[in-house]
């Protein structure tokens, strides 16, 4: 078995391990391998070893790569801010969105998604610490935008939880603190406004997906332990038309 197949075997045995400890069957938690900057050789790769779910975070860059794949067995993430001039890259490619953080965003994928006849998976980013580096909606805005959300169906749409990113290099009480809230959040979305199917938690990465498993992940995005660091980083995408 090559390299990247151990990471991945090590990587599933830790979730495997961790979703057991905090008494959830594996099964509850999905892989998703995030591969922004590696190349497609990598992904199909590690789609041999059995992976199926990659995270992307740039829309061109992602829409290259699940066209060079071109299996329909694999499941694509957009995982990064999303500007409304790229929603058209995501529509009808990407089968699950992280980071929806607008109104105005969701307005344009559901026209685009209209025209395609294809579904999409939406999360709500919630900035949980309130770091002004970060993307999200404030957890005191969350029901208010899902207020504003639920005014009006939104064609191709289907809103299925919350995402948040942890403090990087926190101690395991303030990461699993952030994790608890986003989890604490989701519950009181669910009770307010009686959402269908709002039962997905994207959390945790590479250093801390152990943590947030045993906080009640159902997503956790993992990219340096599977692919490995990056050695390079390509420029600065380019802004669609």
């Amino acid at each position: 078995m090559d390299e990247i197949c151990e990471r991945y075997a090590s990587v599933m045995r830790h979730i495997e391990d961790a979703a057991r400890a905090s008494g959830r069957k594996p099964a509850a938690v999905r892989l998703v391998a995030v591969s922004k900057f590696h190349p497609p050789a990598a992904l199909a790769r590690l789609a041999d070893c059995g992976q199926r779910d990659f995270g992307e975070s740039r829309a061109q860059e992602g829409s290259t790569k699940i066209a060079t794949l071109s299996d329909p067995a694999l499941e694509w993430h957009f995982l990064g801010p999303l500007q409304r001039n790229k929603a058209r890259l995501i529509a009808g490619r990407f089968h699950w969105l992280h980071s929806l953080e607008s109104l105005e965003t969701a307005d344009a994928l559901s026209r685009h998604l209209a025209t395609s006849n294809a579904r999409l998976r939406v999360l709500i980013e919630v900035n949980v610490t309130a770091d002004p580096r970060k993307h999200g909606v404030a957890p005191t805005d969350l029901l208010p935008f899902l207020e504003a959300y639920s005014a009006h169906p939104r064609i191709g749409l289907d809103l299925v939880g919350l995402m948040t990113i942890a403090p990087h290099g926190g101690s395991e009480s303030v990461v699993r603190k952030a994790f608890a809230h986003l989890r604490e959040l989701a519950c009181v979305s669910r009770q307010a406004f009686g959402l269908p199917g709002f039962d997905e938690l994207s959390m945790g990465m590479s250093d801390d997906y152990h943590w947030a498993i045993a906080e009640g992940a159902t997503l956790v995005r993992v990219g340096r332990a599977l692919f490995g660091e990056r050695t390079t980083t390509p420029a600065t995408e380019a802004q669609a038309p």
